[in-house]
């Protein structure tokens, strides 16, 4: 991983020297835009209005226009500005953890102790699991003040940006301020379901399907071009109605009661091995498609769609 961020948490007269890394990334597979008559490559250019010259990124300035002027911002206006000259990461105050609503949440870093001792970083790291509270930081990242939450992670502390409290919109739905009666028997069938599907939380075991669908799909194409008959790669399943309007909501609750009563275990999918490339050709013999369902499973789709 390479730091993006290098400076020091500082909380009093306390400074903890640290590097900043981002915790996440992409795995979706990246696609490009094509001519759908030749394939070929489709670009965008940056052209000026004025000359109509093509301009390359390290000439492009940033401006911000009110209607009747404009006025150019530089690269070197915006690193003299007292806040982006900043490298520390100024905790403001301690919050007790639950106060932090996940909406507000956007993105984590790790940070590493950056100095040859790190005690000064185990001390907050320790001191914020004893305490069960959360810091709230302010810093300077990539041209923008960005408020966040340190917190612990296993042994690495991490910062989580906060949206800001105006960029979170209210929920504001007039459907939800309609008076709606729910029965006790209702309610106690709902907490049933619930109580069947209660589970520790195990990410491992949920995988992104759409990718995996995407990357057999490239390779079965690169094996059999335009010729690739999906229905016998992946097999035909019926489009299923959505948005219809639940009919009768306490026999939804007690077929799909019934249908986990009948099937056990969890509900989630095991996680699948990543796809390779000899996945297109096992696809190409399953030209009847899928098997067809048990009756529990087809009542627990049906009261699903619902």
């Amino acid at each position: 991983m390479r730091a993006v961020w290098k400076g020091a948490v500082t909380f009093g007269l306390v400074n903890v020297p640290v590097k900043l890394y981002s915790a996440t990334e992409d795995h979706d597979v990246s696609l490009h835009q094509v001519h759908d008559e030749d394939g070929g490559r489709i670009r965008y250019q940056r052209k000026c209005e004025v000359c109509g010259k093509v301009v390359a990124y390290q000439n492009i300035d940033k401006a911000y226009d009110d209607g009747e002027r404009t006025v150019v911002i530089t690269d070197e206006d915006l690193k003299a500005l007292p806040a982006e000259r900043s490298r520390e990461i100024e905790v403001l105050e301690f919050v007790p953890s639950e106060q932090i609503d996940p909406i507000m949440l956007d993105k984590s870093y790790y940070l590493e102790p950056d100095s040859a001792s790190n005690k000064a970083y185990v001390l907050l790291r320790e001191t914020l699991e004893s305490t069960d509270r959360t810091a709230i930081v302010q810093m300077a990242l990539r041209q923008k003040t960005r408020l966040a939450a340190l917190r612990v992670h296993g042994d690495v502390l991490v910062a989580q940006t906060l949206l800001w409290s105006d960029e979170v919109r209210d929920a504001a739905f007039p459907s939800l301020d309609e008076p709606v009666k729910i029965s006790e028997k209702e309610l106690a069938l709902s907490k049933q379901l619930v109580e069947s599907l209660v589970a520790d939380f195990e990410p491992e075991q949920y995988v992104d399907e759409y990718q995996q669908e995407l990357r057999t799909l490239i390779e079965a194409k690169l094996e059999q071009g335009d010729a690739l008959d999906t229905a016998a790669t992946f097999g035909e399943e019926p489009e299923e109605e959505t948005g219809g309007e639940v009919i009768d909501l306490m026999e939804a609750l007690r077929q799909s009661l019934a249908a986990k009563r009948g099937g056990g275990g969890k509900t989630a999918k095991p996680a699948k091995a990543a796809s390779k490339p000899d996945a297109a050709p096992k696809a190409k013999s399953s030209t009847k498609g899928k098997p067809a369902k048990s009756a529990d499973a087809d009542k627990a789709k049906r009261s699903k769609t619902a």
